[in-house]
């Protein structure tokens, strides 16, 4: 429905007084934003994190990886198998390498047991058929399906709940140095 303002010719109205006022905001100084910083997971609840009793060696090899590598979530959920070089403690994703110290590689010839190809971190169930993932996605010894960024900071968030002092859960980036 048009205004009643916006109508031309005979009847037209004047527009209400607001609506020929300058901006109101032109004259104010805008502050700056604060950056956006993650906090990190301080030491001492960083080995009480390691020690949880029960956690899961998917978990496990994740965390520690992400913590000794400092690299991005995605990256480190999209290396495959075949990318890793244990004896070196590196591994190729894209076009830059994501490297681990000795927490990791302790934790890495368990994850793989015997795997020679595909994802490197596995979800807990084959997908079903109508979801599919591509072949890239896909380990074809098991048929289980690469670990979601969103499956992986849910177990996170859920798992280092009682470690948190705000009760509620930290997240993956959290876990860089």
């Amino acid at each position: 429905m048009p205004m009643p303002w916006a109508r031309t010719g005979r009847g037209a109205q004047r527009p209400p007084g607001w609506a020929a006022l300058d901006d109101l905001a032109a004259g104010l100084d805008r502050r700056p934003e604060p950056p956006a910083t993650t906090g990190q997971i301080p030491p001492e609840l960083l080995e009480r994190l390691w020690a949880l009793p029960g956690l899961p060696l998917r978990e496990h090899t994740l965390w520690r990886l992400l913590h000794e590598s400092a690299a991005p979530v995605q990256a480190v959920l999209s290396l495959s198998v075949e990318d890793l070089d244990l004896a070196d403690r590196r591994a190729r994703t894209g076009d830059t390498w994501v490297g681990w110290r000795s927490g990791t590689a302790r934790l890495l010839p368990d994850l793989l047991a015997g795997r020679t190809r595909g994802p490197l971190f596995l979800d807990e169930r084959r997908p079903g058929p109508a979801r599919t993932p591509g072949p890239a996605d896909l380990c074809p010894d098991t048929g289980r399906r690469r670990l979601s960024y969103e499956r992986a900071e849910h177990l996170f968030k859920q798992l280092t709940r009682p470690l948190d002092p705000t009760g509620q859960g930290w997240t993956l980036r959290m876990l860089k140095t």
